[in-house]
């Protein structure tokens, strides 16, 4: 069976077929070049208004790299016919299988983007003999592609987050879509100021951000601003998350310095190697672990008082009426205040400060967390890692759409995978 039967049957475009294929070297390997040609009495499209115009002249043969066959690099190779529109001028035709000035057609564009979410983008690269370089056009036109036929429709609950990407204070704001059924990354924009977190909102519109009935973010005052300023109408909820992330950081700057000073008084070092012991939930502790942390709870230090406050504060999450959930919190930062350990304190003008949000979990019938956000974070950090570095900032946005957006992709005549 010819190798242009074979096109025809699984990549066919009206207007043109496939003449003939013939071996050529590239780069020092061999490779298959195809010969493609308009069909007789064709008419060519317009490349800028999409019209079916007269033909003006050809431009010179170019090659159009495809899917690789059996090892084998494969190009379509066509002379573009220029048209004479009477609305664009004389310009460049329209072809089907590639997309402006791409040499990759879209096929392979699409074949190499697939790939690029299993493996890293060097190794993609690498697998197929082409660049780097090709890999990230690849990805970037799927990416461009999907953004500009998603739907932003009926999104009722989002989380935002923000992701350190590289050395110093240089972060990322991340926009999650969290409803149920719907997980994916919605929007992306550096650093994590009120102009930045906007711009998502200004994309979103009016209409769309009064859809909202659920935001999930953590206590970072500008995104608590731009909620309110935006989103008013949605139910702003703080979650057990972020609230047990800044318990288990006040039990542990505690430990901290007590150890230290038990140290430097030449006092037993009873808190050695303790921190995930007093951070661990009492369920994940081991036999031996229990042990040990029965013995150190007979001692009376800073460290313990913290600890059982942070135990204590766990029924908190048990409660399902934000009423009573609300007595409790009150009488628990009391106890927190009165024990004049500063970290604890700290977390309880916190809990007091951001109150109402708090209790907003209960009032969502504990339904959406930031726990979903954290989660997604997490493979965020994993596509930064498989990228061995991104070279910038917008290198890494694409790849979080593509890896997390849950983009639309073009249809193709064939699955080649």
């Amino acid at each position: 069976m010819l190798l242009t039967t074979i096109l025809n049957q699984c990549y066919r475009f009206k207007g043109f077929i496939y003449r003939s294929a013939r071996f050529v070297r590239h780069q020092d390997r061999q490779a298959i070049e195809v010969l493609v040609r308009p069909r007789t009495g064709s008419r060519a499209l317009c490349s800028g208004c999409g019209a079916r115009c007269a033909g003006y002249d050809h431009l010179p043969e170019r090659r159009f790299e495809f899917i690789p066959l059996w090892g084998f690099a494969v190009f379509l190779v066509y002379a573009r016919r220029r048209v004479d529109c009477p609305d664009c001028g004389i310009v460049a035709e329209e072809l089907p299988w590639a997309e402006g000035k791409h040499h990759l057609t879209k096929a392979y564009m699409l074949f190499l983007s697939r790939w690029a979410r299993k493996l890293s983008w060097r190794e993609v690269a690498r697998a197929f003999h082409t660049s780097w370089e090709q890999v990230y056009h690849a990805v970037e036109w799927v990416v461009q592609w999907g953004l500009e036929h998603r739907s932003l429709d009926g999104i009722q609950a989002i989380g935002v987050d923000e992701i350190q990407y590289s050395k110093g204070h240089n972060y990322l704001t991340l926009v999650y879509q969290i409803d149920a059924g719907t997980v994916r990354l919605l929007w992306t924009g550096p650093e994590r100021t009120k102009k930045t977190f906007r711009r998502f909102f200004d994309l979103l519109g009016p209409e769309r951000s009064a859809g909202i009935k659920f935001v999930c973010s953590d206590m970072w005052k500008p995104y608590l601003q731009v909620i309110q300023e935006r989103c008013c109408g949605a139910l702003h909820i703080l979650d057990r998350f972020h609230i047990v992330a800044k318990m288990n950081e006040a039990l542990n700057e505690v430990r901290a310095q007590e150890a230290r000073r038990m140290k430097q008084d030449g006092y037993e070092p009873v808190l050695k190697k303790t921190r995930w012991l007093l951070l661990k939930r009492k369920g994940n502790l081991k036999h031996d672990e229990k042990g040990r942390l029965r013995e150190l709870l007979s001692y009376n230090l800073r460290t313990v008082r913290a600890y059982l406050l942070k135990e204590d504060f766990q029924q908190f999450w048990e409660y399902t009426s934000p009423t009573w959930a609300g007595k409790f919190l009150d009488r628990w930062c009391r106890q927190a205040m009165y024990s004049r350990i500063k970290p604890m304190q700290k977390v309880a003008r916190t809990l007091r400060a951001h109150r109402e949000l708090v209790l907003n979990w209960f009032k969502a019938k504990k339904q959406f967390s930031s726990g979903i956000v954290e989660g997604l974070n997490n493979k965020a950090k994993l596509t930064m890692r498989e990228s061995y570095g991104f070279r910038s900032p917008k290198t890494l946005e694409i790849a979080l759409y593509h890896a997390l957006g849950k983009l639309p992709e073009p249809d193709m005549t064939h699955e080649f995978y």
